[in-house]
């Protein structure tokens, strides 16, 4: 069963970059679709981003695109989340989820398009 178990969080300035890091345990994810998502307090959960099994396409929400890269390195079975330009709305419990497809498809934004998730982990960007 797959176990997943994101880290790499922290407080930062803004401006500032962080990498988060989403390890998978009890299974590859060579042929899972994961994805990263966001939930700040007081709000809905959103979708951030998600790299696909097939060829590592990408999608990324119109807040982040342009600051935030998804990643994978199946040799770690490890997918990454390079956050830049960090700003103050972007501070969130952050969380990877995953789904033994190819591909992320059009819903991938989407809580309902995955089914596993990991615990999270905080990012706070703040002066």
């Amino acid at each position: 069963q797959l176990h997943l178990v994101e880290s790499g969080g922290g407080l930062v300035q803004p401006g500032g970059v962080l990498r988060l890091s989403c390890t998978a345990s009890g299974s590859t994810l060579d042929y899972y679709a994961v994805g990263w998502f966001r939930q700040a307090p007081g709000k809905e959960r959103e979708g951030v981003s998600c790299i696909s099994s097939s060829d590592g396409s990408t999608n990324y929400a119109d807040s982040v695109k342009g600051r935030f890269t998804i990643s994978r390195d199946n040799a770690k079975n490890t997918i990454y989340l390079q956050m830049n330009s960090l700003k103050p709305e972007d501070t969130a419990v952050y969380y990877c989820a995953a789904r033994p497809v190819r591909s992320c498809g059009s819903t991938w934004y989407t809580r309902i398009f995955y089914d596993t998730w990991g615990q999270g982990t905080q990012v706070t960007v703040s002066s």
